[in-house]
């Protein structure tokens, strides 16, 4: 049995959608953020020495790192459904947008919230962090002009790991420019594993 450590508005959510994916049983053990400061509990230190989510127990391995994880469920139960083939563009364009995510997507929406918390302190900053986030947008909006996902005309296991950045730009109103990226979004919160995760995962909200 595949225990979740879970942590409410985080990462972890796309784990679950993942482990719904793949028809997987899993078990759920819920962390709740502080509601002064929005940090993770220090118990999630007792599971992984950084305190973050989320974090996967299976049998003897036990996995930090969304993107890790993600690829070890594509590989060790998605019967080859969840990536593309070996020596394919389509297998290329799957390892770029699965690093994509954390390594390049996040950073620009991870300065905006952070430095938006400066109030006049940050200012000076946020006409070069908007100029990124309007650069990587519009990267990611130009990516899905011919096709449905970012890996090609299927869903992949970088999907679920792009999921994370476009619900975080959806909650704090970007992706109203970028109709490529909503219509992507619609097509991920529309499936029937997405919405059981939801409902086993709990409230979910990210951005404003």
């Amino acid at each position: 049995m595949i225990i979740v450590h879970h942590l409410n508005n985080s990462r972890s959510q796309r784990i679950l959608w993942m482990l719904e994916e793949l028809g997987l049983d899993y078990e759920i053990t819920h962390y709740q953020r502080d509601k002064e400061t929005s940090l993770a509990p220090d118990t999630l230190k007792e599971i992984h020495p950084l305190g973050k989510s989320p974090v996967i127990v299976d049998g003897e391995v036990t996995l930090a790192e969304s993107g890790a994880i993600i690829e070890y469920l594509a590989d060790a139960y998605g019967a080859g459904m969840w990536k593309p083939k070996a020596g394919t563009p389509e297998a290329l364009r799957y390892l770029e947008w699965l690093h994509y995510s954390e390594g390049s997507a996040m950073m620009p929406l991870l300065l905006g919230l952070y430095v938006g918390r400066l109030g006049d302190a940050g200012a000076p900053l946020l006409p070069r962090i908007m100029g990124e986030m309007t650069n990587h947008f519009s990267y990611m909006n130009g990516a899905l002009a011919d096709q449905d996902w970012f890996a090609g005309d299927a869903i992949t296991a970088c999907d679920v790991q792009m999921s994370f950045p476009l619900e975080a730009g959806q909650g704090t109103g970007l992706l109203a420019e970028y109709p490529n990226l909503a219509g992507f979004l619609e097509r991920v919160q529309a499936r029937p594993a997405y919405k059981r995760a939801l409902k086993r995962g709990g409230p979910y909200k990210l951005g404003g």
